[in-house]
Parts: structure tokens; sequence; C-alpha cells
């Protein structure tokens, strides 16, 4: 049987750059369906299930992060953010809000192709590891992960869902425990490529995984600062089911 070709969504307000891609797409095996605004990516979501969506940041009406924001309330589809920003502050906020990659534009969209396979690819082997038939339940420093619906239970057995950031970045830990990760080891093994220079969103997210944790000054840390080095999940793991 013939695999069927995934669905990408690209989201931008350019008609130009909407046609280059879809087209550029569409000639590398892709199906590429294409949206001006939140209201069109709207309707078509209401018959069309993506494998995933290329958003960009400045759109009419809902910008990118509205759009990422909503996203993420139901749906765990890869995203990655095109932006003409230069700053920072913009790209770090999108990977917070559950983005899986961004891409500065102008862009090459052999660069954009091969960002598009690598998060495909990360997704599809997080799928894989958290199937009904291997470890899905996993015990930490008083936490479970749930790793098929990507949930945090603590100890009253109280879920919170993680965004799909928090979730890599935390498998990595799991995946690492009471190892030293360098904030460039981290970036690569949450976000599947190497780190670009001089970046720290790894710190952001760190931080922000660390209140996911309920962490505190007032008690050891589950993930400590290791200085000059990185950072290390200072606990065991143990398997539940």
């Amino acid at each position: 049987m013939t695999t069927p070709p995934a669905t990408l969504i690209v989201v931008d307000d350019d008609p130009e750059i909407r046609e280059l891609l879809a087209d550029y797409l569409g000639r590398h095996g892709y199906r590429a369906l294409v949206a001006e605004d939140a209201a069109a990516l709207s309707a078509l979501l209401d018959h069309a299930t993506p494998d995933l969506v290329i958003l960009d940041l400045m759109l009419p009406g809902d910008d990118g992060f509205a759009i990422c924001r909503r996203l993420r309330r139901h749906s765990e589809v890869p995203i990655i953010m095109l932006t003409a920003s230069a700053d920072e502050t913009d790209r770090i906020l999108g990977l917070e809000l559950g983005a899986d990659d961004y891409l500065g534009k102008p862009f090459n969209p052999r660069e954009l192709l091969a960002r598009i396979k690598a998060v495909l690819r990360r997704f599809h082997s997080q799928a894989a590891v958290a199937s009904p038939d291997q470890a899905r339940l996993v015990a930490f420093g008083g936490w479970q992960l749930d790793r098929v619906t990507r949930e945090l239970i603590d100890a009253e057995g109280t879920r919170s869902a993680l965004s799909g950031a928090d979730f890599k970045l935390l498998q990595a830990f799991l995946d690492h425990a009471e190892q030293v990760l360098s904030r460039d080891r981290l970036f690569e093994l949450s976000r599947g490529r190497p780190s670009p220079p001089l970046d720290r969103s790894i710190d952001v997210h760190v931080c922000r995984l660390r209140q996911r944790l309920g962490e505190d000054s007032q008690q050891a840390p589950l993930i400590r600062t290791v200085r000059g080095a990185g950072y290390v999940l200072a606990s065991r793991v143990d398997v539940i089911a």
C-alpha cells in the first residue's frame, strides 16, 4: 500500500510566498494547503488534518502567536514559525507557546524543507516511543509523566498537559537522568538540530519547566544548574507501566 503524502498547511498573508511554497513543497512530495489568515486556517481545519503547520508570525487580525496558542489548546501538530523579526524575544515567545521550530525571513526553501523533514522525523519518533506497547508512565522526583497524553501527574494524581516544547525538554532530561547536559546538547536533543551561536533560549525553557514542576527556593531543585557545564535532572527515573 502506498503511503499518502504528508499534509502541510502554509499560513502566510503574502500570496506570492503561499504560491511559491505550495509549488515547491508539492514538487517534493507533500500535499500543501494554504491559508492567508486565522479564519482561512480555521476553515481548512474543519476538513483537513495536517501533519505540520508552517505559520507566519505577522498576520492580519490574529497573529502567529495567537494562532499557535489556540492550536496548542487541542492539538500537538508540529508548528514551524516564520518570522521577519530579528528580535530574539519573538523567537523565544513562539517556542514557549509551543512552536517546534522557527525560521527567519528571507529564507532558502531548501532550509525550510530540511527543517520540515527534521521536525516530522522527530515527531514520528516520539510518537513511536509513546506507543501503548512500550513504557507509558515513568516516575521521577515525586512526579509521573504520561508519555502518550503528554501530561504531568503530581503526587495527588492531578494531571496537567505539557506544551510540545516542555514535553520534549522534559523527555530529554528523563532520557539522560543524572547526567550533566550542556545547553547545546539540550537544544539538540529537544529540537533535533544544533544550537545557533549564542542562543540562550534553553535557559528560558528550563526556567519554564522548573515552574511546571513546582520548584522554588525552599527545596532542592529537580533540575539543577551545574555552573559552567549546563543542567542535570537530579532524580532517578523508574518505569511504571
